[in-house]
């Protein structure tokens, strides 16, 4: 339609996004999984970018489920330390690009030291009004609702609460990433298609995109395409590339 006036407003406010495929793309090129870890930073960096550059309100990636701590020792300890060295490496730049890092999950698992270095990425980045980046790391969506049950029970038991006044709003509110949309678009990548446990009770309603990419060959491209999918799916027709692409230069 050449008449089509594309707003922003049509984007989704809160993109999820399952980090899938490090390792299986490592191995095609004949090296070791943490390899895929590493050049995966490059695509979280350009994903954050052109959120940000399009105005999507929050974006949540899952860089470690809880089930996650099943893989090899070995893998998981380098994969500690690579969290480590990117928030030190990265929050900077969130923090000079007004955006606000956020990391979901069980953080009592990680060491004392990781912790400390999430309370203050978190703490430096609170008060800026940019996109809202998630990591979601030691999470699960049963955990959060199981989380958000407790402190419900909690509150009845004490009596601040009856049963009647438990509503889905109630429940809502005690999710992690209460103050944010729920997500319009979530995308995994690698082939599988599934939610792996991944905010179940804020994807409800999401669209959901699968794409054969590899999370490290996952770039700003990849990003516009599963927007204009979504933007289709909504019935929210003639978006193209280039409007998008203007959009970030604005």
């Amino acid at each position: 339609m050449s008449d089509f006036q594309f707003s922003p407003d049509l984007l989704p406010k809160h993109i999820a996004v399952i980090m899938d495929g490090n390792g299986r793309w490592a191995k095609r090129q004949g090296k070791p999984r943490i390899y895929g870890h590493r050049k995966a930073v490059k695509a979280v960096r350009e994903t954050i970018s052109t959120a940000s550059r399009l105005g999507i309100k929050a974006i949540t990636l899952f860089a470690f489920s809880s089930e996650n701590w099943k893989r090899p020792e070995e893998e998981v300890s380098v994969l500690m330390d690579l969290f480590m060295t990117v928030l030190t490496r990265e929050v900077k730049k969130l923090h000079k690009n007004n955006l606000r890092l956020q990391i979901i999950g069980d953080k009592t698992r990680f060491s004392d030291a990781l912790q400390k270095k999430i309370a203050a990425a978190e703490d430096l980045t609170r008060d800026n009004t940019g996109t809202v980046i998630n990591v979601a790391a030691n999470y699960g969506g049963k955990w959060d609702i199981t989380e958000a049950v407790k402190k419900i029970a909690a509150q009845v038991a004490e009596g601040q609460l009856q049963p009647n006044d438990v509503t889905e709003e109630c429940i809502s509110q005690q999710l992690s990433m209460s103050g944010l949309p729920d997500v319009d678009l979530m995308i995994r990548t690698s082939g599988e298609c599934r939610i792996s446990n991944f905010m179940l009770w804020q994807m409800a309603y999401a669209e959901l995109y699968f794409t054969d990419l590899c999370w490290p060959e996952f770039n700003e491209q990849a990003l516009l395409d599963s927007i204009i999918w979504y933007l289709n799916r909504e019935r929210r027709f003639g978006c193209t590339s280039e409007q998008l692409q203007a959009l970030m230069k604005k």
